[in-house]
Order: C-alpha cells, then sequence, then structure tokens
C-alpha cells in the first residue's frame, strides 16, 4: 500500500496570495511510504529554491512518484498535514481578507483541484484525508523511535490553534495526555523575544547560538515575569508583556546593526527559560507516566541545546528526536498516519540515516552537466575522490561534497555538504565570511566517525550514536583547543556521528582525513550560500560553487575547480527568471518630493521582496520566453564591450541572490539558435 503525505501551502510558486498565520503553511514536503517504510520525501525547498516554501510542493510529490515508479492515481491514500475543519476555517479567513471566486471554501476540494492541475488526474474524494497537526508530529517521531513505548513531546509555534501537546507511544498507537493553546505556544515565545534582537521567524536557531555568549542572570528576573509554571506540568506565558519589557530595558537591535552585551545577555535568558518550561513538563510527565524514554518533534525539537540537557540530566535512559522535527516532518506523520489506518503501520525499527531525496544521476549524467561548464569549471574525474579530497581539506581548502541521495530535513548529513578542517579557528570566521555571508559568532558541527566519537566528545554512558545532528555535546577539555573551527564558545558542539554502513562514502572520506591529520573529524556546514536553500541537484551545486569563495568541489567521483572565465565564458550563458521571479516597472518616490520611474524583480514568496535593477538589465530581462543566451541578447541590444562587462556583473550579482538565474542553454535552445542561424541569409 501506498501512502502520500504532503505539507505546506495553498498555492503555486509563480502565484502569490495573502499571508495565512506565519507559524503555519510552510516548509512544504512530500513523503511517499510503502507498508510503512519510507521511500522517497524531500521538502519543497530543495526543488523549488525557495526557502522554507509555503508553496505547494508540486515537485516534491512528483520526485515521490518518479522514485517510486508510479502515478498519482497509483497511492492508496494522500494525507495533509492539517485538520480538515482547521484548513477551512484558515480558508474562510483569506477569503475575508481578498474575496475570491478561485479560491473555493473547501479543503478537500481544493487539495483535490490542485493535484488534478499539477498531476492532470482526478483524485477520489475517499483517498483524501486530512490529519491532526500536532499528532503528526507525534507520531512521526514515536514512529521512527523503535521504542516500544515512550513518553512524546510535540512543541512547535502553532497549528490548529494549538502549539503542541504531551503523549503516549506505545506499540503502533499514540494517545494524547494533554495539548498546549497557542496562547502558550514555546515557539511563539521564543519568536517575539528574537523580535527584539533583530531575527524573525526561522532565525530562532541563530539565537541559539548566540546564547553562550551571553550571561542569563541580569535579565532572569525580567523573563520570569514572562511565564508562569503550575503544578501537574503546566504553564502559563504571558507573551504580551515581553515587547514592552525589552522596549523598556533594552536596546532593541535593528537587523544589521552590531550585536552588544544585552543582546547576548537577553539570548541566554531566552535560551534558560525555555530550558525551564520544557525540563519543568518532562519532569512531570516523566514522574506520571514512568516512561522511561522520550520522543521529540515539532520546531522547538531543532532547539539541539535544549536536547543536550535532557540528555545529559538522566531523566531518561533514551532520546530520540525526529530530524525534520520542523513541519515537513509532518508530512512524514502523516504518510504513517495514513499507512497505520490503512493496516500498514510502520515496522518497530530505530531510524539511522534519511537519505530519502532525490539522487544525482548516473557518473555519465553527472559528466554532461559538468562539461556543460567548460569555460567555468576544470573537471577531474578520480577513482579515489575521498582521498584527494582529504588532501585538499588538509591543505586548508574549504569544499563542497556532492553524493548520492539527498538528506530529508535541515541538516547536511554529508551528503550535501560544505567540508573543512576542524581544527584551526579561523576556518570558521572564513566560511562564515566567504559562503555563508552571516554573522561570525554562528557555530559549525562536527562530523566524526562513530567509532572514535568518545574520545573527542563528553558523550553520557549508554549513548554512542548521533546521526542526526539533534544533539548539542561537550567537547572533551584536552580536544577543545585542537578542535577550534567547531568547539563552540561554551565547549560544545552540534555533532553528528557517521556510521560506515549508513553512509560508506561520507565515513571514508573522515577516515582519509583521518589518515592524513590523525584526527576523525571534519567540519560538516549545510551547502548552500544566504540566500537559498541547500543544494539538491548537480546544477544547484555549481550554482553555489560559483556564487560563493568555495576552494573546489567534489560532486559523485568528479573533482572540481574554478577556470578564469572571460567575458566570452559568461555570455555564452543563458538567463531565465525563476519560477518565484517577476518584473516590475513603477513610479515610486525616491525621497519625499520626488517620483521616479524604478525597475524591480520581486519574489512570490513570503519574505522575498524586491530588488531594484537598472533599466538595462530589466530591458534584457524582457526580452526573455523562457530563457536566452546573453550573448544573443547583448547582441540584439547592439551592446558594446564596456556595456557587456556593466550588464554580466550585474547579473551575476543577482545571480548570487537568486533572482536571476545563470545557467547553460538548454538543448532545445541550442538547437533553435542553430536553426535562427541557418534561416540566416548569406
Amino acid at each position: 500500500m501506498l501512502c502520500l503525505g504532503v505539507s505546506g501551502g495553498l498555492d503555486k510558486v509563480f502565484e502569490f496570495r495573502p499571508e495565512l498565520p506565519s507559524t503555519f503553511l510552510h516548509d512544504g514536503a512530500a513523503v511517499l511510504v510503502r507498508d510503512g517504510r519510507v521511500i522517497a520525501a524531500v521538502e519543497e525547498e530543495r526543488l523549488n529554491r525557495v526557502k522554507h516554501s509555503n508553496k505547494f510542493p508540486s515537485n516534491s510529490i512528483q520526485y515521490c512518484l518518479d522514485a517510486a515508479g508510479v502515478r498519482l492515481s497509483d497511492v492508496d491514500r494522500i494525507a495533509f498535514y492539517a485538520t480538515e475543519a482547521y484548513c477551512n476555517a484558515m480558508l474562510e479567513r483569506l477569503f475575508v481578507s481578498q474575496p475570491s471566486d478561485a479560491i473555493p471554501m473547501n479543503a478537500r476540494l481544493l487539495l483535490r483541484t490542485m493535484l488534478a492541475q499539477e498531476f492532470n488526474t482526478d483524485v477520489d474524494p475517499s483517498r483524501v484525508s486530512f490529519v491532526s497537526h500536532h499528532q503528526a508530529h507525534a507520531v512521526s517521531a514515536f514512529a521512527m523511535s523503535g521504542f516500544e513505548q515512550s513518553l512524546v513531546l510535540a512543541i512547535d509555534g502553532g497549528g490548529e490553534f494549538l502549539s503542541g501537546l504531551v503523549a503516549i507511544g506505545s506499540g503502533t498507537e499514540v494517545n494524547q495526555l494533554e495539548s498546549f493553546p497557542e496562547s502558550n505556544s514555546l515557539g511563539l515565545f521564543y519568536l517575539e523575544t528574537i523580535r527584539y534582537l533583530g531575527y524573525s521567524l526561522f532565525d530562532e536557531y541563530k539565537v541559539m547560538g548566540l546564547a553562550p555568549y551571553g550571561d542569563p542572570a541580569p535579565y532572569r528576573k525580567l523573563f520570569e515575569r514572562f511565564y508562569e509554571l503550575s503544578e501537574n506540568g503546566g504553564y502559563r506565558l504571558y507573551l504580551d508583556r515581553i515587547g514592552p519589557a525589552l522596549v523598556r530595558n533594552i536596546q532593541v537591535r535593528r537587523k544589521g546593526m552590531p550585536f552588544t552585551q544585552q543582546h547576548r545577555d537577553v539570548s541566554a535568558s531566552l535560551q534558560e527559560a525555555l530550558e525551564r518550561i520544557v525540563f519543568h513538563i518532562v519532569r512531570h510527565y516523566r514522574e506520571a507516566t514512568g516512561m522511561k524514554r522520550l520522543c521529540l518533534a515539532g520546531g522547538v525539537a531543532h532547539n539541539c541545546t535544549v536536547n543536550g540537557k535532557l540528555l545529559y540530566s538522566g531523566l531518561f535512559e533514551e532520546i530520540f528526536v525526529q530530524p525534520a522535527a520542523h513541519d515537513a516532518g509532518c508530512a512524514l506523520g502523516a504518510a504513517l498516519m495514513a499507512s497505520d489506518e490503512v493496516g500498514r503501520p510502520a515496522p518497530r525499527e530505530r531510524l539511522k540515516e534519511v537519505y530519502w531525496g532525490p539522487d544525482l544521476g548516473t557518473d555519465r549524467a553527472v559528466e554532461q552537466e559538468l562539461a556543460a561548464w567548460a569555460g567555468h569549471l576544470d573537471v577531474e574525474r578520480s577513482d579515489d575522490v575521498a582521498g584527494r579530497a582529504a588532501d585538499w581539506m588538509a591543505n586548508g581548502a574549504v569544499i563542497g561534497w556532492v553524493q548520492g541521495r539527498s538528506e530529508f530535513g535541515p541538516r547536511a548529513l554529508g551528503n550535501r555538504s560544505i567540508l573543512a578542517d576542524p581544527r584551526p579557528a579561523a576556518n570558521k570566521d572564513r566560511i562564515n565570511a566567504m559562503v555563508k555571508k552571516r554573522e561570525g559568532y554562528r557555530p559549525f558541527a562536527p562530523s566524526v566517525l562513530e567509532e572514535d566519537a568518545r574520545e573527542y566528545f563528553d558523550l553520557p554512558a549508554g549513548t554512542g550514536e548521533f546521526p542526526f545532528m539533534n544533539f548539542v555535546v561537550g567537547v572533551r577539555d584536552a580536544k577543545r583547543g585542537l578542535l577550534g573551527a567547531i568547539t563552540h564558545v561554551d565547549g560544545t558542539a552540534r555533532l553528528q556521528t557517521v556510521s560506515r554502513k549508513s553512509n560508506p562514502a561520507y565515513w571514508r572520506l573522515i577516515d582519509e582525513f583521518k589518515k592524513r591529520t590523525g584526527i576523525p573529524v571534519l567540519l560538516n556546514t549545510s551547502f548552500n550560500n544566504n540566500a537559498e536553500p541547500i543544494v539538491d541537484s548537480v546544477a544547484d551545486a555549481v550554482a553555489t560553487f560559483l556564487t560563493t569563495e568555495l576552494d573546489a568541489l567534489v560532486v559523485g567521483p568528479f573533482l572540481v575547480k574554478k577556470r578564469a572565465a572571460t567575458l566570452e565564458d559568461w555570455t555564452s550563458l543563458a538567463v531565465s527568471l525563476p519560477p518565484y521571479a517577476s518584473l516590475y516597472r513603477v513610479r515610486a518616490h525616491t525621497a519625499r518630493d520626488r517620483q521616479e520611474t524604478v525597475c524591480e524583480i520581486r519574489t512570490t514568496f513570503s519574505g522575498g521582496g524586491g530588488v531594484r535593477i537598472s533599466d538595462s538589465v530589466f530591458d534584457l530581462l524582457m526580452r526573455i520566453k523562457g530563457e536566452a543566451v546573453l550573448r544573443d541578447l547583448f547582441n540584439s541590444m547592439t551592446l558594446d564591450q564596456a556595456e557587456r562587462e556593466v550588464l554580466v556583473k550585474e547579473l551575476r550579482s543577482l545571480w548570487e541572490q537568486r533572482r536571476v538565474r545563470l545557467h547553460p542553454p538548454s538543448r532545445a535552445t541550442r538547437v533553435q539558435n542553430d536553426c535562427d542561424r541557418m534561416a540566416e541569409p548569406a
């Protein structure tokens, strides 16, 4: 039996609709299970290249179907990650904000309509189901834990007017004990606070990384006014008190401003308050239920610091955190719930790896794609890419490493990673500046051979496998100076242990680095820049490689370095607009008493905004139908050498921001160009 779980938004990537609650309808994904076992899963952002995509996950669904070699009509059940009643309420809210006959007020009808439009097939209403959002979170964790029984805690920003639940998992059932209203949302508690630190939705992990630089004591009493603990694991939040109190007590930070010690101390106080509330909840239910194991899911479960402290607390014998704990993981939970409903529950096995996404393809296909960038890349095939890559890193290189199927979830776990020597502390600053273009305080994670983990990291007794970067653990005192690039200011690291069985290619790479340096550890961070999600395809990897200062790239069996591309090399590329981008020429105030006509590229996704562009680039992009080769566009505009260089520079900047795409011409474009040239008079 095939069951498809779906999370995400209700509009297509090229459409724009009014915002629904910002804590819902994001992180779209699709997961396909056969008889309770995952066979394919991917987040929509990996394919449509929109961070935290709030669009309908049509690409993800298509990938899952292709991976299984089936059509949508072959799927027995399609499950959406929220209840039908809640979805209908959201549609009514959308209709009130912008009445439209194009949006049916029936969620089941809307979902079936979108599936029919995207996949050219009618879906019988009986094959569509809607599941409880937080129950999907809970099931996604317990069903993957391998536990026969456990306490389950699912906590996030919100969904279905709730923000979490506590449940007991037993056998194949997850039974709710308690739920938390949205007014008690720990996710919103964190989000409301970080607004005054210059951050917003999806930036919570940045503040978690900032907290160790602060002292919680100066603002501890202030934060104690924002929440109240009560008996039986209960608590109450006072979200409305946060803003006024912080405005009166700190200098509010705007985005881009430097951090002060105030901001660091507020981050530490926020983290401490979150930990205190979570521990209050789980201590009570640990005692009340006698459960010795704990499963965690929901966006707050990505707070690896809380997870690490729970791990060291000894409250539970084992803790399992679902690696895609955010809303994309609800697609997994929805698929598993649907599979259980049709009599095919998930087997009771511990999740070991999540390499469920698209594969790179055959070596021949990879080689052809790299060869299309001949003016920009030097490519060499090697039978020992692990050894060669290890040599590069041992000599100071920062590399992109792309192998096999991509990971499901927000962590790069060795198949779509940026890697470097973990020893020089300067590597952290270098990568933050040259690749990520992000705050210099942000830490990087270590990947360590599973066999060597305990030598370098202080792990609680009985633990040894940490494959998903879900826990912050202590770096051993004697190793902190050695591992300067991955040891955070408080002596911790967000650990990934690498199993030879689960990922032999990545294990071998680390082992080769160990042979050269004596260190069985690599610095590992996600392969992306600050403008896009983690790379998925070969094309994504090349684009990020060429728009960052990475030293080298390894894709499958190919070693890749950059060439000094000429203007001719750049103009031989095609340019196109991503499906989420649109061009606008509008009258706008450029000063209080002056209006001008300005040109912009705007995006359809939340927070994308608009970027000003020159009239020349606007005119160039308006000439494109699908895609066009830059050389042909320049020739049609009769531009001289200097003008071409200026336009290429601006287009490269827009490409780096992912507002346009530069890429080798498609076969259809090459054929059309050949036909056009043949049709020209002699």
